[in-house]
């Protein structure tokens, strides 16, 4: 009971921690002059990364790669399968396919760079994979604020939006430093506390951490997601919905493995080898069809992905939980 507590705990804790400092990252971007362009391409749809970037690095830091990696292929699973599958069955989810070419291309593309990476380097993330996933995502930034800024692409209405689906930030110079002193703070205390209670979990039911990870960890890193795009989706801003979730992943695999690597080489269990990160691209290929071929996610669409995410969690702790 006592780990649970810890568990449940530490997801509030990141939850506010990533909320508190999106909005005070937000407001400082605006006192700054930055575009909100640019605001809706770092800040929201990356900035909703930070608690699973934290509870990450942290778990490399403490020698936990099967928390570290199974957060990131956990957390890309859920988003897909999970927060789209919600949000879709809430509002049919029509997007503009030339607004989400790129992004939803750019998942696919890292999540097939991950699986060779993994193959190539003999099932461990080291440092040159590191740089690797680093330069992808800098390239990647680079390529998506110069088609935005110079070729009036559609998708800049969808980056402003989503820094506007924000709009509550503080005012002030004073608040706006606390804002982002106090969601870092949050941040790095809400994941020590979630990897108390993981691993108190892990270790009393006798499952790997790798499961806990790509599981209940990946999924309670990933609720600024969800909040961020059912409320986008409640809105009938569906572009900002899948594309909060498009960023999100993007910045999972090439800037969360990335520095997580970087700091300390990451071997990845058996299990994601031979199971989670086939599920990982299967999705986002999954994805990419369905955006595709009708421009939209359907109730239906919606209800296969959530009855995927489903089937996942149940073989995740029967067929492949050993």
């Amino acid at each position: 009971m006592l780990n649970i507590l810890f568990l449940l705990a530490g997801i509030a804790l990141l939850t506010c921690g990533g909320e508190v400092l999106i909005r005070g990252s937000l407001a400082a971007a605006k006192r700054l002059g930055v575009s909100p362009l640019l605001s809706g391409l770092v800040i929201v749809g990356f900035g909703t990364s930070a608690p699973e970037l934290v509870v990450s690095v942290n778990a490399a830091i403490e020698g936990r790669p099967d928390i570290a990696i199974g957060n990131v292929v956990g957390s890309n699973i859920g988003n897909i399968l999970l927060v789209l599958g919600i949000c879709a069955v809430i509002t049919p989810l029509a997007v503009k396919p030339l607004v989400l070419r790129r992004d939803a291309a750019t998942v696919v593309a890292a999540s097939i760079l991950f699986v060779i990476l993994i193959l190539v380097g003999g099932s461990t993330l080291g440092r040159t994979d590191a740089a690797i996933f680093l330069v992808a995502l800098v390239s990647y930034l680079v390529w998506a604020y110069w088609s935005e800024r110079f070729h009036a692409a559609p998708s800049s209405e969808l980056y402003q939006a989503e820094a506007e689906e924000l709009s509550t930030a503080p005012k002030s110079v004073f608040w706006t430093i606390i804002a982002v002193v106090l969601g870092l703070l949050l941040l790095i205390g809400g994941s020590q506390v979630l990897l108390i209670g993981a691993i108190g979990i892990a270790e009393h039911f006798n499952v790997p951490e790798a499961v806990i990870g790509l599981s209940l960890v990946a999924i309670g890193t990933s609720l600024p997601e969800l909040s961020i795009s059912v409320i986008a989706a409640i809105r009938r801003h569906a572009d900002v919905a899948v594309g909060n979730i498009l960023g999100s992943n993007i910045f999972n695999l090439l800037g969360i493995l990335g520095v997580s690597s970087f700091l300390q080489p990451l071997p990845v269990h058996a299990r994601i080898l031979q199971f989670d990160q086939w599920v990982m691209l299967g999705t986002s290929l999954l994805l990419f069809l369905f955006l595709y071929t009708g421009s939209r996610l359907s109730r239906l669409e919606g209800g296969i992905l959530l009855g995927g995410y489903c089937i996942y969690i149940w073989l995740s702790f029967t067929v492949f939980s050993g």
